[in-house]
């Protein structure tokens, strides 16, 4: 791609792109990384790291470069904690400090307990656009494919702890070794290493236990670096030209800090990191932990929001800037500013270039496949809400009500994602105030002469005249005629309509609301 071809730069994924290539140099291939422990559900948090790589690399796949995506699941770590959401907790108890890759799956579906949470994540990514190249690091250690690193670290232990001892309160001494070892007979990793021959025979001892064992590296696959030194590690093996980290990695003398520095004993140089912040759920307690249990995941997320609004929210945010994400009211205000920012990218809503530029920009980043080449149809959430109650729920026949508006497939799409959307909000997370269900029939309401007469002429009006009423402004005036004609408040009348609806004393507004429901359901129901 020529200088003059190049995207503008104007999103902060651009801009990593850009840093990426001048820091990296011009190369054919570009490596990003991302990835985790599976010691728990992968959480709606963590995902920010992964939708920040893959930002980055559509970004550079933009400018005309190659990219590989690898996602690293650190499933030889040890299993340190039984989440509270999984269920068979005295089972998984005792395999507390193996490998979590030894651990099996409490479901009983999948080959391993790390395998639950690879394959429901790496299925749960996919459905926000997200393609990567998992690396399983339990068969990367098992098949002896870091031996040599290993070795390299165990030789270099005084270079490495002198870095960590930069940052260490309690500086390690001779006895700091930069491997953890599994046990051969207990199988947990709760031992201590107490020599090494420089060659590959690593002597350790079981902390818990009257156990002392020696392992040869060339044969063994029961050791491991720590995430200190297995990380910078990595960086060299895989030739990583990008990676972020969160705050905690980020923070002085965090991992990112000790990292590249021990990345250059490996005989590399640090990868293009930014740093990215946390991810709350407004109305969800607490912070989002795996291994806790306590967590939202995209999933979750999916049920609430259409998947290209899951990457526009992250797309709309600078990396070092933490934000929620609303499963209350406010997720009306989401759609709503998600549906403008649309119209903003095709034309169809007016703002300043910079403001369109952006809007296009993160509008191109948040697309599951190709984009649309019209503006796809926006069923507003609020209404739509109110259609679908008004319909008891029934999507099919809440669609009649669109049924002009919906034009393809991807309108079909649109309305099929939303609405199923707008029911799970309105079943788990909308206040009850927005909530109504259409009266079945006519209610008992007790009214004053003027109520009564006023409600009379109301529905003389619609029973003779309905058809001159062909806006919600027109009925609107039509029913502040009659208050004024009976000389009544709209204060006194319109709780009365609203009773005789849906048996509450205020809801969605009168006029498109009647109009809605339709003349000869209104008309029975205020009878």
């Amino acid at each position: 791609m020529s200088q003059d071809n190049q995207p503008k730069l104007i999103h902060w994924a651009d801009f990593a792109a850009d840093r990426i290539i001048r820091q990296q140099g011009d190369k054919e291939t570009y490596t990003v990384a991302s990835g985790i422990t599976p010691s728990g559900d992968v959480h709606f948090g963590n995902f920010r790291e992964t939708i920040t790589v893959d930002l980055v690399a559509r970004a550079l796949k933009s400018r005309g470069k190659k990219v590989r995506f690898i996602f690293s699941w650190d499933d030889y770590d040890t299993f340190r904690k039984v989440p509270k959401n999984m269920p068979k907790q005295d089972e998984l108890a005792k395999y507390m400090f193996q490998p979590i890759v030894d651990t099996p799956d409490p479901y009983g579906v999948e080959e391993s307990y790390a395998a639950h949470h690879e394959v429901s994540y790496e299925a749960q990514v996919k459905k926000v656009g997200v393609d990567v190249e998992p690396i399983y690091q339990a068969k990367k250690y098992r098949a002896g494919d870091y031996k040599d690193q290993i070795k390299k670290a165990l030789n270099m232990r005084k270079d490495i702890a002198a870095i960590l001892n930069e940052h260490r309160k309690e500086p390690y001494g001779d006895e700091y070794y930069p491997v953890s070892v599994y046990c051969e007979k207990y199988k947990t990793d709760e031992t201590e290493v107490i020599g090494w021959d420089g060659e590959s025979k690593i002597t350790y001892r079981n902390k818990n236990h009257d156990y002392e064992g020696v392992i040869d590296l060339n044969t063994t696959d029961k050791v491991k670096l720590p995430w200190r030194v297995d990380w910078p590690m990595r960086w060299v093996y895989e030739s990583v030209d990008f990676e972020p980290g969160g705050k905690d990695h980020s923070s002085q003398g965090g991992s990112y800090t000790t990292a590249k520095d021990i990345v250059k004993l490996f005989g590399g140089k640090p990868p293009v990191y930014l740093q990215y912040d946390f991810v709350s759920i407004k109305g969800a307690g607490g912070k989002m932990s795996s291994s806790s249990g306590n967590l939202v995941t995209v999933n979750d997320v999916l049920k609430v929001y259409e998947p290209e609004m899951v990457r526009w929210t992250f797309a709309s945010y600078k990396t070092n800037v933490d934000f929620s994400v609303s499963f209350d009211l406010d997720v009306l205000k989401t759609y709503e500013d998600f549906d403008r920012q649309e119209r903003l990218a095709y034309g169809l809503e007016a703002g300043n270039e910079k403001k369109v530029n952006m809007a296009k920009r993160v509008y191109e980043f948040s697309q599951i496949g190709e984009q649309p080449a019209v503006c796809p149809f926006q069923p507003s959430f609020r209404h739509l809400c109110n259609i679908l109650q008004i319909n008891d729920g029934n999507i099919d026949k809440a669609r009649s009500f669109y049924a002009s508006e919906i034009k393809n497939e991807r309108d079909e799409r649109r309305f099929s994602e939303r609405s199923k959307c707008a029911l799970y909000w309105l079943e788990n997370y909308a206040p009850e105030d927005f909530k109504f269900k259409i009266n079945t029939s006519a209610v008992e309401y007790s009214c004053d002469d003027k109520q009564t007469e006023f409600m009379t002429s109301f529905v003389s009006f619609m029973t003779n005249d309905w058809d001159s009423i062909s806006t919600d402004k027109e009925l609107h005036e039509k029913m502040y005629e009659i208050i004024h004609s009976v000389e009544v408040q709209p204060n006194d009348v319109f709780p009365v309509m609203y009773q005789k609806l849906i048996c509450k004393e205020k809801g969605p507004k009168l006029a498109g609301f009647i109009r809605t429901i339709g003349k000869d359901r209104v008309i029975e129901l205020f009878k």
